[in-house]
């Protein structure tokens, strides 16, 4: 009776939030600007990984890693300052506004056949610009539905915006076979990214100014010193925050492992699997993949707020990470093509669980005026996470990507995020985890 009660209130705040307009205008801000990221990530991934004109190694993808993420890492939390400084409306329009340009800029790179360092930059430009808007987008939720539903409230946005991101990629794909997989044709597919910008800012226009937060600015006078101090004060009130702290161990763990993951998922793509049947290598190979991703994240999404309810945060996460270990020890060191889908599947279905989780420690346990520091830092972190992993990583693997001893290492490391989010909970006071949701929910 208790499980039916609960997932009967969980069909009630899924409909509340249905009805409400500016819950379903912030959902359509973000599915304009993902749509546009999948655009421009598999615009640029064909590119650079799958183009005839083009050759790629392991160490050049890791650099690519680097490029695209480090440098955005090291400003991210001073942007997480701005998103609680100024208003959050007015910041994503301009956000995807200057997208816009940034995307423009790739795609005349592009189109002339610059590459390396010119066009990482390029891609780093319009990467940050987008995670500034997702910090943002995140940072907001909470002023657009009541307390009891920012549970179901995120693993509605956080759910589907990845998924209108898969929708995007496989957008890009189709272009490409229309326009052709060298320089000029990859570029016109990048181009489609503008639109998702152009309508995301337009429906973030829609909001009333303030509406979106911050409602209170605890920042001092001197928009500098506010700026600098943004890295501090995330890192300080997520340390205050324990539950949030621990999400992060495990979180980090999840997509260190992720990033080697989807290293030697591209190698393999790329240089090693071969069509087999309806199971495809090379560029449409990686939109299978992303595909099955995809699904994995729809499936937790549906299921993640009545995992969190149902059990509390701390078993779904210890959960979640012995899953994602099953499934990568199991189906990915095997290196088969059809495993490698369930495996992306269960992976990244296991990392969006983890993710929800995180969030919304932060929106539910970190003050709106420091959640913008809060959750750009944890973007910093994740960032920096992965380009670790990918980076070492591709020391060892070959090119191909056939190295089952470097995806097992992967595998490890989700056990490394289990003890480390056991550990965690000393700061709590638990010597268990708590197995009602509304003690950890």
């Amino acid at each position: 009776m208790q499980v039916v009660a609960e997932r009967g209130e969980a069909v009630r705040l899924v409909r509340q939030l249905a009805r409400d307009p500016s819950f379903r205008r912030l959902l359509l801000t973000r599915f304009a600007a993902q749509w546009g990221d999948g655009v421009y990530r598999a615009g640029l991934a064909g590119a650079v990984l799958f183009n005839p004109e083009r050759a790629t190694d392991p160490l050049a993808i890791a650099g690519g890693f680097a490029a695209l993420l480090l440098p955005y890492s090291l400003v991210g939390p001073f942007a997480g300052a701005l998103l609680d400084r100024w208003d959050r409306r007015r910041v994503l329009m301009l956000a995807n506004l200057a997208r816009v340009v940034a995307i423009v800029a790739s795609v005349v790179a592009v189109a002339a056949g610059v590459g390396g360092l010119e066009l990482f930059s390029l891609a780093l430009v319009a990467e940050g610009i987008s995670r500034f808007i997702g910090s943002g987008l995140s940072a907001a939720l909470p002023h657009v539905v009541p307390g009891e539903a920012v549970v179901s409230g995120n693993a509605v946005a956080a759910t589907l915006g990845p998924a209108i991101a898969v929708v995007g990629g496989g957008c890009a794909i189709g272009l490409r076979a229309v326009f052709g997989s060298g320089d000029v044709g990859s570029a016109e597919t990048t181009a489609f990214a503008i639109a998702g910008a152009v309508l995301s800012a337009f429906f973030a226009q829609r909001f009333a100014k303030g509406v979106l937060g911050p409602t209170v600015v605890d920042e001092p006078a001197n928009p500098l010193v506010a700026v600098a101090r943004g890295l501090a004060d995330g890192a300080k009130h997520a340390w205050r925050a324990p539950s949030v702290s621990a999400g992060f161990v495990a979180l980090f763990a999840h997509r260190a492992a992720y990033g080697i993951s989807l290293l030697v998922s591209v190698l393999l793509m790329r240089n090693y699997f071969a069509d087999d049947g309806v199971f495809r290598a090379g560029l449409p190979g990686l939109g299978q993949l992303v595909g099955a991703a995809g699904a994995g994240i729809l499936v937790a999404g549906f299921f993640a707020a009545r995992l969190i309810r149902r059990f509390g945060r701390d078993r779904t996460v210890l959960a979640a990470l012995g899953l994602s270990a099953v499934a990568q020890g199991a189906l990915g060191v095997p290196m088969l093509l059809p495993l490698a889908l369930v495996a992306s599947f269960l992976i990244m279905g296991t990392g969006q669980v983890l993710k929800l989780c995180v969030d919304s420690s932060v929106q539910l346990d970190v003050a709106d005026e420091a959640r913008g520091r809060v959750f750009a830092l944890y973007d910093t972190l994740f960032n920096i996470t992965q380009v670790a992993a990918v980076s070492v990583a591709a020391i060892f693997v070959p090119e191909n990507g056939h190295s089952p001893a470097v995806l097992a290492a992967a595998t490890g490391l989700y056990l490394v995020g289990g003890a480390g989010y056991l550990l965690a909970w000393r700061r709590r006071g638990d010597s268990l985890p708590q197995t009602v949701a509304g003690k950890r929910g």
